[in-house]
């Protein structure tokens, strides 16, 4: 739901603005939304008993040359009580940007390390099938086989050898 909310306010602050506005704008909420993991300042933004100019206050005192557009749209969320879907407006910006750039960015889940030549193989395959400029980073975990996750484009590609083992039992039990 708050995802929701957020693309509606990202889709207004996105309006009449060029890209290096919008990227200072990303650059100032994504420090805003760092700070976000700290367990005290939850507390202060979520406390009924801070007044919310105090809140705003704090917001902005995080940001590096915070644009007039800007402040007025954390005196917006203040006013709303909308300081938590903060994260989510970065994160919804952050997307919008890359479109509009048509930059994006990627994970590679294995359960071994690839080299980069390999990943940066990966990245040009993926890059011309899509039409856009691609980075990946790697995730060695347990995930057995390969997964390709681009979010910013809603591509997930994965290789599994539990369920090519699976597919392929079940060809052997169909043809039999």
């Amino acid at each position: 739901m708050s995802n929701l909310i957020a693309k509606r306010y990202v889709k207004a602050l996105i309006e009449g603005k060029e890209i290096f506005e919008l990227e200072s704008i990303s650059q100032n909420l994504n420090s805003v939304k760092a700070a976000y993991t700290d367990d005290k300042f939850n507390s202060i933004i979520s406390s009924p008993e801070v007044c919310v100019d105090k809140k705003v206050e704090l917001v902005l005192s995080m940001m590096d040359n915070a644009s007039y557009s800007l402040v007025n749209f954390i005196k917006l969320l203040g006013e709303k009580r909308r300081f938590g879907i903060l994260p989510n407006v970065a994160d919804e910006l952050n997307d919008e940007i890359a479109k509009m750039k048509n930059v994006y960015t990627g994970v590679v889940y294995t359960n071994q390390f690839l080299s980069d030549d390999y990943i940066r193989s990966i990245e040009n395959q993926f890059s011309t099938k899509f039409n856009v400029s691609l980075s990946l980073s790697q995730n060695v975990c347990d995930y057995d086989g390969i997964k390709v996750d681009i979010d910013g484009l809603g591509v997930e590609i994965s290789f599994s050898k539990e369920r090519l083992k699976s597919q392929l039992i079940d060809h052997i039990l169909k043809a039999v």
